[in-house]
């Protein structure tokens, strides 16, 4: 038993993982940083989530639900601030974990992101087929019922046939490398925040006050809907939001100066999406009544559309559907780098961690190409959206609880942070419950999932990982 403990708890030397990223080139700055994290945060959420989440959950009170996990959110970011700085490695916390905790630990976190991504691609790209599916209505133009949405034959719908197509045409644009692909990136980035400005302007010429009361209903008894639960349900699902801080430090080892680089485009990343998030929600609840946006994944153009600004709302529509595509360059960009690490450490297939001559992980970005636009085409938006804050929140709790184990090593065997996450010993304890608490208030189907997601973790590290780890080949 004390052997395989300590198998399990056998940490990387950062001086390794410094050696193999090498071959990626470091060509972001905190501008790239700050358009790949905006290009997730204010990404298909914002298009999405704030009149579902109000219909659900909240009723007006949405905007409380961003601050909740803002707030949360931005504990993380400056844990995630400290490490990135002191390690910067690709595949974020699992890397991370690897060098703090042991290679076991460094797993689970991993796995808990792996969840993350493979969900946010199908998320993000679900998103992006209603709002093309929208569009196009706009047009008269329709297609099947069998090929809108995700696998419900009550329904008559089959397969996403959209999301598939965007996940498949994204895959391609990250082939052509980091560099190229970050310009896009800022460009549709700066394009989409000024449509978002003009949505916010309108749709505050349509408000109806009486839209806001009352602004926190009460709770419906056996359901997550009103008073704080719902709030803090709310917030539970919009952590998806969020994913964007982790698909920042996955880059690390791409980053330009990653110690001053990558703490500015986190809390950059932060600030600008929570305030562009809560001017949007207020706008949405108070242009009509929050019940009419049930089930709705468009709500913002419909908003507009309804509200007699059907040019406004082609326009955002268009812009939302370029735009949601940052999101999905974002995700997958960083899902990559994680495959890519878990293949370089020899814990799944080193196929995976070869890099090819445009310095990118081709194996590795398209086995997650192939295998999200399985699970886009297949599962339905509101279901993706309720599972895929659960890894971002396990891969929250790690970094915060890391913080304690980092301190301890900086200046020693590990560099001084030119970044440090104030309030210690405090916050990054408080930082890891409140990601704990938001994580209990998520969905229980989600919460079962990913108890199931981490029996199969569990049996590809012990059947696979544990027995081709490069890490213990090179310590024998």
């Amino acid at each position: 038993m004390k052997k395989l403990l300590a198998r399990l708890l056998l940490r990387e030397d950062p001086a390794t993982y410094q050696l193999k990223d090498g071959s990626l080139a470091p060509t972001l700055t905190t501008l790239d940083l700050i358009g790949l994290g905006t290009g997730m945060v204010v990404g298909t959420a914002i298009f999405t989530l704030p009149g579902i989440v109000a219909a659900e959950h909240t009723g007006p009170a949405v905007p409380l639900a961003f601050i909740v996990a803002a707030v949360g959110a931005g504990l993380s970011a400056l844990a995630y601030a400290e490490t990135s700085s002191v390690l910067p490695f690709a595949g974020s916390a699992f890397s991370w974990m690897n060098v703090l905790f042991g290679e076991f630990f460094g797993w689970i976190a991993g796995w808990a992101l792996l969840a993350e991504y493979f969900i946010s691609v199908a998320f993000v790209a679900s998103g992006w087929s209603a709002y093309m599916q929208g569009f196009l209505a706009s047009l008269g133009v329709k297609l099947p019922v069998a090929l809108t949405g995700g696998f419900n034959p009550h329904q008559g719908s089959y397969l996403d046939l959209f999301a598939a197509l965007a996940i498949l045409l994204v895959g391609w644009l990250v082939s052509h490398g980091v560099h190229q692909v970050s310009r896009i990136e800022n460009a549709i980035v700066a394009i989409k925040l000024l449509v978002i400005i003009l949505f916010v302007a309108v749709g505050v010429t349509a408000l109806h006050p009486q839209n806001y009361t009352p602004f926190i209903p009460p709770h419906r008894p056996g359901t997550t809907f009103g008073g704080l639960s719902g709030i803090m349900a709310g917030a539970s699902q919009i952590f998806i939001a969020y994913v964007g801080f982790d698909a920042i430090a996955a880059n690390t080892a791409e980053t330009k100066n990653p110690q001053k680089t990558m703490p500015r485009g986190l809390i950059g990343t932060l600030v600008l999406g929570t305030v562009f998030f809560i001017a949007v929600s207020l706008v949405l609840v108070g242009m009509f009544p929050y019940h009419r946006y049930a089930n709705n994944a468009e709500p913002a153009a419909w908003a507009l559309r309804h509200a007699g600004h059907p040019l406004a709302a082609n326009l955002l529509s268009v812009v939302a559907l370029v735009g949601i595509f940052s999101a999905l360059i974002a995700i997958l960009l960083a899902s990559s780098r994680l495959i890519y690490a878990f293949g370089r450490d020899g814990l799944l297939p080193k196929g995976l961690g070869h890099i090819d001559d445009k310095h990118v992980p081709n194996h590795a970005l398209w086995t997650i190409t192939v295998l999200a636009m399985v699970l886009g085409s297949v599962f339905p938006f509101t279901f993706l959206a309720t599972l895929v804050s659960a890894g971002t929140l396990v891969a929250f709790i790690f970094v915060s609880l890391g913080i304690y184990a980092l301190r301890k090593r900086e200046g020693v065997d590990l560099p001084e942070a030119s970044f440090k996450m104030p309030g210690y010993p405090v916050l990054p304890a408080l930082s890891a419950l409140f990601s704990a608490v938001i994580f209990w208030n998520l969905d229980v189907d989600a919460k079962l999932l990913m108890v199931g997601w981490f029996v199969i973790g569990l049996l590809v590290y012990f059947g696979y990982g544990i027995r081709h780890s490069v890490l213990v080949k090179r310590k024998k």
